[in-house]
């Protein structure tokens, strides 16, 4: 029996290995390509909507667990301890009215899976309707929603070596058109080191079928000339595909005795329709109690306002005080982290995390 369990580890080993090499050999046909930026829709799944992760840099693929790893890779999830609960807001991009509000749940089950949901709303405010006819509004306001929630597993499948499955549903709606969808996440991470203190991380992340938008708003009503009657026309719009992404990443912990600990991350994203970028993080913890936090994300002309083409200009920062409570040590954590953009005034984001 103890030979078997030998044997079915050494293949399990394989198997991952084979899938490492196989992702690793597809990132330079979805290596980032600057013009096809703005072709491919659904963008929110891009955004970071964790405290802890977007303080980090977006580089901690390889050594957040819990819940918050569903969205960098989703292998994380297996180290819930037993229940967790999480709450995220974001004031994206401060001027602009944009919250993201997140929710995620995670639970335990057996000796090495856990099973997690996730949920993200993206609202952008109240906007004017207008028509053709009437292109300064005054016929009423609409609030568009972006959602997307993710039901994801994680399993240890031995010491070193876990892996895990996101399937989201993606939603995004104004009052007269909707579009729907569904996309996949599959993520491995691989733990060596004599206290655990090596990680390797690699996901690929939101990749399904093109979507398409639907609805009242795409129909018009024409009248035909010969008779004068009226008919309404429906029109489709294009499809649009989903932001495919390769992570891959790598982190480091330093120990300072029994009570302080140095977690360094470096992180590179393989975007299929935008720039490729390289992540790097670290935070510092007191006894897992206070922890700080700091990162830079880095993607080419970022440091050039004329070649720039995003909003953010790489620097975030921020933290972590957790408590336990009751016999339990149940631990409530909150987090904070800011993102410095241009223009707009950051991005704000402020979460609670309870871990049983």
């Amino acid at each position: 029996m103890n030979d078997w369990n030998f044997k079915n580890k050494e293949t399990m080993k394989k198997q991952i290995i084979a899938i490492i090499l196989l992702v690793a050999s597809v990132l330079p046909a979805t290596a980032g390509n600057p013009d096809r930026s703005g072709s491919a829709g659904a963008s929110h799944l891009l955004v970071n909507p964790w405290a802890r992760t977007s303080a980090f840099g977006n580089a901690g693929m390889a050594s957040i667990n819990g819940v918050e790893a569903t969205f960098l890779n989703v292998a994380g999830l297996a180290f819930v301890r037993k229940t967790e609960l999480q709450f995220c807001n974001n004031q994206y991009l401060v001027g602009t009215g944009i919250n993201i509000n997140s929710f995620g749940f995670g639970q335990k089950v057996g000796e090495s899976g856990a099973f997690g949901i996730t949920v993200n709303n993206m609202s952008f405010g109240d906007i004017e309707i207008t028509e053709e006819d009437l292109p300064e509004g005054g016929i009423g306001k609409f609030s568009p929603s972006f959602t997307n929630i993710g039901v994801s597993y994680a399993k240890g499948f031995s010491n070193s070596i876990y892996g895990g499955l996101t399937v989201r549903l993606i939603s995004e709606a104004i009052y007269n058109a909707r579009s729907q969808g569904v996309s996949f996440d599959a993520g491995i991470r691989y733990i060596t080191g004599e206290k655990d203190n090596v990680r390797f991380g690699i996901a690929l992340r939101n990749v399904g079928p093109p979507m398409r938008y639907s609805g009242d708003g795409l129909s018009i009503t024409a009248t035909i000339p010969s008779n004068g009657s009226s008919v309404t026309v429906n029109r489709r719009s294009e499809k649009y595909e989903l932001p495919s992404l390769v992570n891959v990443g790598f982190a480091y912990d330093f120990f300072f005795g029994e009570k302080m600990k140095l977690t360094t991350d470096l992180q590179y994203t393989s975007n299929s329709f935008s720039k490729d970028q390289f992540g790097l993080g670290a935070q510092f913890g007191f006894r897992d109690r206070f922890i700080l936090r700091g990162g830079y994300t880095w993607e080419n002309g970022i440091t050039s306002d004329e070649d720039r083409t995003t909003v953010f200009t790489g620097p975030s920062a921020g933290m972590t005080v957790q408590l336990p409570v009751g016999a339990n040590e149940t631990l409530f954590g909150l987090d904070y982290s800011y993102r410095v953009t241009n223009p707009f005034a950051g991005v704000h984001s402020i979460g609670l995390r309870i871990a049983l």
